[in-house]
């Protein structure tokens, strides 16, 4: 049986016989390049929005994740603070005015040394509760020595005392600080809640 031979159609016979490509191999070449640089193109295309589809689904997961650990930091923060909430009420309702009572005679010594100072000529007065003369008197005679005239009011709270020197007079007054410092934490924990 004869080798089967198939046509070529890419060659065409010329005037003296001979065969010759009906297309120029430099034309075949650029198209070779021409639908190679189309392929790596569109590849290159296919490849960007893959890794810009990757990158917005990351970032998605990356807020959601973020937000859930949000919440839940808060909501340990807000668990935390309910638990410890009554510690710190009861330290303020009973310690805190301990503390005030205890610092009463040193707060008022503090505010005399700069009057004493300016005016050791005139006479030192302190209007004052009868529960905390004793205490805040010793103190200050001791540390002192200025001869004192003292004034009880039993209708002044027993952490307000009002010293006077000759003309100038000051407050000392941590019945109302101890109750700022109750209402701020009160306040601090119904914002939280």
């Amino acid at each position: 049986m004869p080798a089967l031979r198939l046509e070529v159609f890419d060659t065409a016979i010329a005037g003296d016989g001979t065969t010759q490509p009906m297309v120029e191999g430099a034309l075949v070449e650029e198209a070779k390049v021409a639908s190679f640089e189309q392929g790596y193109s569109a590849g290159w295309d296919d490849a960007v929005a893959a890794q810009q589809g990757d990158q917005m689904r990351i970032r998605a997961d990356l807020a959601r994740n973020l937000q859930s650990l949000a919440f839940t930091f808060q909501d340990a923060r807000s668990h935390v603070l309910q638990a410890i909430r009554p510690l710190i009420l009861e330290m303020i309702n009973r310690l805190l005015p301990e503390v005030a009572r205890e610092s009463l005679a040193p707060t008022v010594l503090d505010a005399i040394t700069p009057l004493a100072e300016e005016l050791a000529d005139a006479p030192l007065s302190l209007v004052l509760n009868p529960a905390v003369r004793g205490q805040v008197e010793d103190l200050v005679r001791q540390a002192t020595g200025l001869p004192m005239v003292i004034e009880e009011e039993p209708s002044l709270p027993e952490g307000q005392v009002y010293i006077r020197f000759g003309m100038v007079e000051t407050k000392v007054d941590l019945s109302q600080a101890t109750a700022d410092i109750a209402i701020a934490v009160r306040s601090f924990f119904t914002l939280n809640t």
